[in-house]
């Protein structure tokens, strides 16, 4: 399944299959922003105790997964209006060792901004959409836990990272 940018300035989607991870960041870039800053999270082979992950699988509410990733999509832009173009898009379905299971990229007029709402986007949208990781084991496989509260990213932002 392939995705493509929207017309837009949000690009909020689920994906199976290969994300389009240098494809975000370079729609991202945009002539009255100086700053893109991307995030790519990938399947690493551990877990906790040790060296045992082979693969995760991620199963999503798909319409209340992607109303919550845009929920946090407008908080970010209500927090710092001057964001440029933002991406959230998340995988479903298999993602073996190496692959990015999730990409946020955000264009803003400076790299603080940039930075701040990249941090915000992944850190909310774990916390809050309804995506969840069964992790393939070499000896067997376990749904985890991803939410947690996302932390304050900036002092004296209001609605970006407002515990």
């Amino acid at each position: 399944m392939s995705i493509r940018p929207p017309a837009g300035d949000d690009w909020i989607a689920l994906a199976e299959g290969e994300l389009p991870s240098q494809a975000a960041g370079d729609w991202a870039v945009l002539p009255g922003c100086g700053a893109v800053v991307t995030f790519q999270g990938t399947v690493r082979d551990h877990s906790g105790g040790g060296l045992d992950v082979t693969a995760l699988e991620y199963e999503a509410w798909e319409s209340q997964a992607e109303a919550a990733m845009a929920a946090v999509v407008a908080e970010a832009r209500a927090a710092e209006p001057s964001l440029g173009r933002v991406a959230v898009i998340h995988r479903v379905g298999r993602v073996e060792l190496g692959q990015p299971a999730v990409v946020v990229a955000v264009s803003a007029p400076h790299r603080g901004e940039a930075f701040q709402a990249a941090r915000y986007l992944i850190d909310e949208t774990k916390a809050r959409a309804p995506i969840w990781k069964k992790e393939i084991r070499v000896d067997g496989s376990v749904w985890v836990d991803e939410s947690e509260p996302a932390k304050a990213v900036a002092a004296g932002s209001p609605g970006v990272g407002a515990a």
